[in-house]
């Protein structure tokens, strides 16, 4: 499938409903997500949409202006929307937009788009709590590339999946859709290896400008190698003495350069699932690229590589990085908020993801790269099930086969494009 290189222009971005409504009653709005996701893109049509002004901090004169009058800076559109674009990149303006609303508390005076997460910034937590409401943005979703709103999670939820479908895509069809992920740009390539080199550039270019801006960690040149590392468990616990070793970084000043890559959104971490929310502290997390094309092609892999008999055994790491980023995208519009985690017990039962709702209820998901079950392909469902009982809503195996079916008590088993297609 081929895409334009103006494709991001034209899609439908699902979070875009939330970003006006938050316009309607919250003072500042900030879009964020990873470079090159289509943040500037969504803001632009909002301002258009607004009457608003749109000023990029990727533009030398506006950022020299941001760092030299950040209150002037910010009271360029006194009686109507500004929009901030890549703000990052001059985090203490924060501080002004601050004083702003504080002393004019009127909804929808700021966009504010960045490529790091503000809240998370020690310049900007302060300045931003109570003021703004945040709405993440990834890169597009199987959904948006389709033009069809996914509602897996709500329906999950509602126990209203569809048994009766067939699906109509292949093992190698996932799988390419895995390698190719959601960003605009690299969709425009021909073949996966041309994405792969522009997924290899923006690594570097994101290590060059945005982590020195937001960052003054010393081996910022390590963070490719870490992500390509990060990529490679992908599917599996975190180990993280293992991922230091393979670094080559001390165990000790890992962690903040794993904080800096959650921060440019190029990596989410599924922490552990339990009823006891101190055992969730302890157990290991998983940890995934949140675009699977970007894990691909850090790890040089090609869907023709990853055939049942390929002896790489990436494609299931790959489907389940792939599947990951899709829910998440899903819980940031659906109607059902939920929380991401995975389950292993001490008996080895697993779920690839388990969704809590604030009320308790679970959907829980597992992920196979092939077209046919076993029964212990169904073993953590199904004991994740006895634990929980009413409370456990559904357990939903999908796969790559065609089939769907119910294969136990509010067990099923469903294409694997069912996350997008009703």
């Amino acid at each position: 499938m081929g895409y334009g290189g103006v494709m991001d222009s034209l899609i439908a971005r699902f979070a875009g409903e939330t970003v006006r409504t938050a316009l309607d009653d919250t003072r500042i709005v900030v879009i964020q997500g990873a470079r090159q996701v289509g943040k500037s893109t969504l803001a632009r049509q909002i301002s258009a949409e607004r009457n608003g002004l749109v000023v990029s901090l990727d533009r030398d004169e506006a950022w020299r202006f941001a760092l030299d009058d950040p209150v002037g800076f910010v009271n360029q559109r006194p009686d109507g929307l500004l929009v901030i674009d890549e703000a990052q990149r001059a985090p203490a303006l924060l501080r002004a937009l601050k004083l702003a609303v504080d002393q004019d508390q009127r909804p929808g005076r700021y966009l504010v788009t960045g490529s790091a997460d503000l809240l998370g910034l020690d310049a900007t937590h302060e300045s931003l709590a109570g003021r703004a409401e945040t709405v993440p943005l990834y890169s597009l979703s199987q959904g948006e590339l389709e033009g069809g709103r996914e509602s897996f999670v709500d329906r999950a939820f509602a126990g209203q999946l569809d048994r009766g479908r067939a699906g109509g895509l292949t093992r190698a069809d996932y799988l390419e859709r895995a390698c190719r992920g959601g960003y605009p740009e690299a969709l425009a390539r021909a073949s996966q290896r041309r994405r792969a080199a522009w997924h290899s550039q923006y690594v570097t270019h994101i290590v060059r400008r945005d982590a020195e801006d937001v960052s003054n960690l010393s081996r910022l040149a390590s963070l490719p190698q870490l992500l390509a590392m990060i990529a490679a468990q992908s599917g599996g616990e975190m180990v993280w003495n293992r991922l230091a070793n393979d670094t080559e970084m001390p165990r000790r000043t890992l962690d903040p350069y794993v904080q800096l890559l959650q921060l440019l959104y190029l990596i989410h971490v599924v922490p552990a699932w339990s009823r006891n929310l101190s055992a969730r502290q302890i157990k290991a997390p998983k940890v995934f690229c949140l675009d699977s094309g970007l894990a691909a092609g850090l790890l040089g892999v090609e869907p023709e590589g990853l055939a049942p008999t390929s002896p790489s055994g990436l494609a299931g790491g790959l489907l389940e990085t792939f599947v990951a980023g899709e829910l998440r995208r899903q819980l940031s519009w659906s109607s059902q908020s939920a929380s991401l985690h995975h389950w292993r017990d001490r008996n080895g039962h697993e779920v690839d993801f388990v969704l809590e709702a604030p009320d308790g209820r679970i959907v829980a998901v597992e992920v196979k790269a092939t077209a046919s079950l076993t029964p212990k392909d169904l073993g953590g469902l199904a004991r994740l099930g006895e634990l929980l009982g009413e409370q456990f809503r559904v357990g939903v195996v999908l796969h790559t086969g065609s089939a769907s079916q119910q294969v136990g008590r509010r067990l099923f088993a469903l294409p694997l494009d069912t996350l997008w297609r009703q």
